[in-house]
């Protein structure tokens, strides 16, 4: 019921189906005209026959006659009207039990599914319809990019060239739209020109051409493409993307920093204004054993330790947990307090086992040139031979042998970073690694969402979500300047301090407790202070 108006509307904007229903209500007025002049005839030759009827009893012994019911209670005793009967009973079969049901099929009840189909899979969004997202392909990052816009409740819809594929996508609870994503036409309809952005998460080839098309029908809008090769980056930005993202580069390289390597440095992994986000791990240092309120970083460097990772999940720390080595602080300061930090923790040790990483892929060689930029050694288990970019640094065969695994030094590796395309093999070498070696640092890629905490019950001591990645990515430069997506579970953000806060202090509104966020600087204008008190009142006109 709640789609009639819908229906309704698609029946009478379609020319041709406007057309059939009245061609339906044309027959049946004929219908009704046929039955009028028999319930007259009727009446005439039973006055032939000397009874009289009333002209209800006439069109109630029609009906039933031309509807085959022939009930039986009023029946002609001459041969004109046995064979008036028969005229009006064959014409039923005719029109009522022939005709009406193919009419009524063929002229209202296909136009009115068509409408129902219509209003499930539009071809067109209301006018009216602004500040939403426009995806060109339902993949694992488009699908993590929908629960979070579900989450932060922003419109999007999703193109579908298939009727049947978009019916079946919005049984499942998507918001799409039928049309061609290579067309301008589809963009006028799906209203780009007010659109907040369009994400292309295709082939290079297939961005390069949803782009063009987009510019071609409006230059309002941003566009947001994936990047297979790095070749294609220029061309998807001059076929006018506003943002191209690497996304399996940008895995890649993220996996490198989760290497334990002798180092220790904190990893920068993103900026909002002056605040910098950066994970550093902390085994083999100093911190270990120790609790938040023992090593005292905030009053040593100004950063704050937001939380830290265990096991791909995202975890809030508090002044008395106690450190531990599997932990990854996520810390966020001043561009030179992370520098600070680094001075102090870093050590400079020059003596360690080569990381392995399996697959020479795009994830693989990205990890490998995040591993030389932190100076560490590796090495790299590929099943293709024309892969082999560097006969010292590769070893060419399959990683589930133990002879392959055993040449690229599995049994003295500190860490190895499984970077397969297919969730499956990730998961078994995950396994395979772990009985190998229980001590062994594990970092595995997980293609798609649902198997991220299968691959952690597997050994992973980090999984890194190809998904989430991308999804976070796109999410932050569609809300840039107020959210900062940095995890699952972590987002920084800006707010304007509320009134009930103003004159008093950060430690007696029990912010933290109440609410499970910290303050990490007061902004006031162009000014930035990341070094305040909690203990000093709140002013007002400030962002938290």
């Amino acid at each position: 019921m709640k789609t009639m108006p819908t229906q309704l509307f698609y029946l009478l904007r379609n020319r041709p189906v406007r057309r059939n229903v009245f061609s339906f209500f044309r027959f049946l007025i004929v219908l009704a005209g046929l039955v009028t002049i028999y319930s007259i005839l009727f009446h005439y030759i039973m006055a032939w026959e000397g009874r009289s009827y009333s002209w209800l009893t006439g069109f109630y012994w029609t009906l039933t006659v031309m509807s085959t019911l022939g009930f039986g209670d009023i029946t002609f005793e001459s041969d004109l009207g046995r064979i008036f009967s028969i005229v009006v009973l064959l014409s039923g079969v005719f029109f009522l039990l022939i005709l009406f049901p193919f009419i009524f099929i063929e002229f209202f009840y296909i136009p009115w599914t068509r409408a129902q189909a219509e209003a499930r899979a539009p071809s067109e969004l209301p006018k009216g319809t602004r500040n939403h997202i426009i995806l060109t392909a339902l993949d694992p990052i488009t699908r993590s990019l929908i629960k979070k816009f579900e989450q932060y409740h922003f419109e999007y819809v999703l193109l579908v060239s298939e009727v049947e594929k978009a019916l079946r996508l919005n049984d499942h609870g998507y918001r799409v739209m039928v049309g061609d994503p290579d067309t301008p036409g589809t963009y006028e309809k799906a209203r780009a020109d007010h659109a907040l952005m369009v994400v292309a998460t295709r082939n290079d080839m297939i961005n390069t051409n949803v782009a063009f098309t987009v510019q071609e029908f409006t230059e309002n809008v941003s566009v947001i493409a994936t990047a297979s090769s790095p070749a294609s980056v220029d061309i998807l930005e001059l076929a006018g993307c506003d943002h191209v993202l690497q996304v399996a580069d940008m895995l890649g390289l993220a996996s490198a920093r989760r290497v334990e390597g002798p180092d220790r440095l904190a990893h920068i992994i993103g900026r909002f204004d002056e605040l910098v986000i950066a994970e550093s791990t902390v085994k083999n240092t100093s911190m270990e054993g120790k609790t938040l309120r023992e090593i005292r970083l905030r009053e040593q460097f100004g950063i704050a330790v937001l939380g830290y990772w265990e096991r791909a999940e995202f975890k809030h720390i508090y002044a008395d947990t106690r450190i531990l080595p599997e932990m990854a602080f996520v810390l966020a300061g001043t561009e030179t307090g992370i520098q600070k930090y680094n001075d102090t923790y870093a050590r400079k040790e020059t003596s360690q086992a080569p990381s392995i990483v399996i697959g020479g892929g795009r994830v693989g060689r990205a990890a490998t040139r995040g591993l030389m930029e932190r100076g560490l050694d590796y090495r790299v288990v590929e099943l293709l031979p024309e892969r082999n970019l560097d006969p010292e640094k590769y070893i060419i065969g399959d990683a589930a042998e133990f002879e392959v695994l055993n040449r690229a030094g599995i049994m003295e590796a500190s860490s190895v970073i499984i970077t397969t395309r297919d969730d499956d093999t990730n998961i078994y070498l995950t396994i395979y690694c772990r009985r190998l070696r229980p001590d062994i640092q594990v970092i595995s890629r997980a293609t798609y969402e649902r198997n991220v905490a299968t691959l952690q019950r597997a050994g992973a001591d980090f999984v890194m979500s190809y998904a989430s990645l991308g999804s976070n990515v796109i999410m932050n430069l569609i809300d840039k300047s107020s959210v900062l997506m940095v995890a699952e579970g972590l987002d920084v953000f800006r707010v304007r301090i509320p009134d009930e806060l103003v004159g008093r202090t950060l430690a007696e509104a029990r912010v933290r407790e109440e609410t499970d966020c910290t303050v990490l600087a007061l902004k006031n204008g162009n000014i930035t202070d990341f070094d305040f008190s909690p203990h000093i009142p709140l002013p007002a006109d400030v962002d938290l």
